[in-house]
């Protein structure tokens, strides 16, 4: 009897453990994140990993009226974005972050994406930018200028403007 009681603590223990860990770290996908490309992006987060099954921003909801030059806006973010969120920390690799820009009739006007790739572009916090049309046509991507000076106003906060999350 007492063995079998040191056994199911063991057991209890590890999946208390593996709970934990589940709870805490973005789990490991069983697609393989995309390179810096467009349209291997493109496909990665429309057909392999829908981005619309992904975590919206915390607090955001659908459709929230954005800044400028974005008119309304929804936020996702993959499980390494999300993780990185809760704990305050600058976005791990891996992390994308996918927001859907409106029109003030809520017609989807463009797509656009946050990648962040170690080592991809360290003078701008190793984020790949794209954009997309709402038919999945590349309209920019990679180091984007634009995106770069624009969102170099919010360095400190990872280039993220949606919100300070940065510890």
């Amino acid at each position: 009897m007492k063995r079998l009681m040191i056994i199911l603590t063991i057991i209890l223990a590890t999946f208390s453990v593996a709970y934990a860990i589940h709870e805490t770290m973005p789990a490991e996908t069983t697609v393989p994140l995309p390179g810096p490309h467009a349209s291997a992006i493109y496909k990665y987060i429309t057909a392999e990993d829908n981005y619309r099954d992904w975590t919206l921003w915390p607090g955001k909801g659908k459709k929230f009226q954005a800044r400028p030059p974005l008119e309304i806006a929804t936020t996702y973010l993959n499980e390494n974005a999300y993780y990185s969120l809760r704990v305050r920390e600058k976005m791990a690799n891996g992390s994308i972050i996918v927001t859907e820009n409106y029109d003030r009739n809520r017609n989807l006007k463009a797509i656009f994406v946050m990648y962040k790739i170690k080592g991809y572009n360290p003078k701008a916090g190793n984020w790949y930018w794209a954009q997309y049309d709402p038919d999945g046509r590349t309209k920019a991507a990679g180091r984007v200028s634009a995106c770069i000076d624009c969102h170099s106003k919010v360095k400190n906060n990872d280039y993220i403007f949606t919100e300070p999350f940065v510890k």
